[in-house]
């Protein structure tokens, strides 16, 4: 194995932390105005990520990062072709801080039920832009012999990335809504549990479609599938995932649900990662322009360099983040002060 594959290998690991972690975070907040009713209500929901949202951002850097250094071609492409995109990702994550620093800074209902709009629109903004940005990576984007290609913010909506988009939505729904299962209790906590069913049943139809989608219109990534059968075990890993998480919820397992839909997330961005490989960015004017991890590479002795302080930092980042779940574990309460 190249050092290439392993830094591929780690990158798609890295995005599935993110994707597993901001992902809940986003899901509470996509749930927070259809299924929060009172202002009580709303704050346990926020109080819920209040302590983690901004350490589950850490692995978006870190993903950045590792796209910024180890595959820099890739990264001057993507940023710079899909600059209108990037940006409006950008003005969600900061509205979603905003939203939430801003929102115990008055007491009127209408201050706060503003705030509480903004942080559940942007949350359900940044899932859609994400599915969006990983749908038109997967159907291809038009880079050419130089690696440039330039696509406003329309030009990136089409129907397939648009239904990626909307399928991210509803899986995040999906882990947020069973991390708000660990979280609450009572009246809430059955609400929550009430929705989850038909949330999955929705995420279930929209992957769905999205699978025959790419089999009918977008084959180069299925055609690994079909060339060879052991990648076929990611996906069905993920079908599994996604039924033990539903057996889960209908049992109340919150817990072991939650690692399930954790896993169902990882198994289908590794899944996704298969089909691509070794493609980074694919072209749709010619295979050959397509940026791989290895035309788009960073020098050898900058992968060394790189993979060493990975293997340092990275144990960090992990104790970092299993250590504040740790600490932060249990119900969440609502306190006179706070979000």
């Amino acid at each position: 194995m190249t050092l290439n594959e392993v830094w591929f290998i780690l990158f798609v690991l890295i995005i599935a932390g993110y994707l597993i972690l901001d992902g809940f975070d986003m899901g509470v907040g996509i749930l927070l105005l259809p299924l929060a009713r009172t202002d009580v209500e709303r704050r346990t929901f926020l109080n819920s990520i209040g302590p983690v949202w901004d350490g589950n951002e850490v692995w978006l850097i870190l993903g950045g990062g590792v796209l910024f250094a180890v595959f820099p071609l890739a990264y001057a492409s993507l940023f710079s072709g899909m600059y209108s995109a990037f940006m409006l990702v950008l003005l969600v994550l900061i509205l979603r801080t905003v939203a939430l620093e801003f929102r115990s800074k008055e007491k009127s209902p209408r201050w706060r039920s503003t705030w509480d709009t903004v942080f559940g629109l942007a949350s359900l903004g940044l899932a859609l832009l994400l599915g969006i940005a990983f749908g038109n990576v997967v159907s291809g984007l038009p880079v050419d012999a130089n690696g440039n290609f330039s696509s406003g913010l329309t030009g990136l909506l089409t129907p397939f990335a648009l239904l990626v988009g909307v399928t991210t939505a509803a899986m995040f729904s999906v882990q947020g809504g069973i991390y708000l299962m660990l979280k609450t209790e009572g009246e809430l906590h059955d609400r929550v549990a009430r929705a989850l069913p038909r949330q999955m049943i929705a995420f279930f139809v929209l992957n769905t479609l999205v699978v025959i989608a790419m089999v009918l219109f977008h084959q180069e990534i299925t055609e690994r599938y079909i060339s060879a059968i052991w990648p076929v075990i990611f996906p069905a890993a993920a079908l599994i995932a996604l039924g033990g998480a539903w057996l889960m919820v209908r049992r109340g397992e919150a817990f072991k649900a939650f690692l399930c839909s954790s896993a169902l997330i990882g198994l289908l961005l590794i899944s996704g990662g298969v089909g691509l490989y070794p493609n980074l960015v694919v072209s749709t004017l010619d295979p050959a322009y397509s940026l791989t991890i290895f035309n788009a590479a960073a020098a050898e002795n900058t992968l060394e360099v790189a993979l060493i302080i990975a293997v340092i930092g990275i144990p960090f980042v992990l104790l970092y983040t299993t250590g504040v779940y740790y600490i932060f574990r249990g119900k969440t309460v609502v306190e006179t002060d706070g979000y």
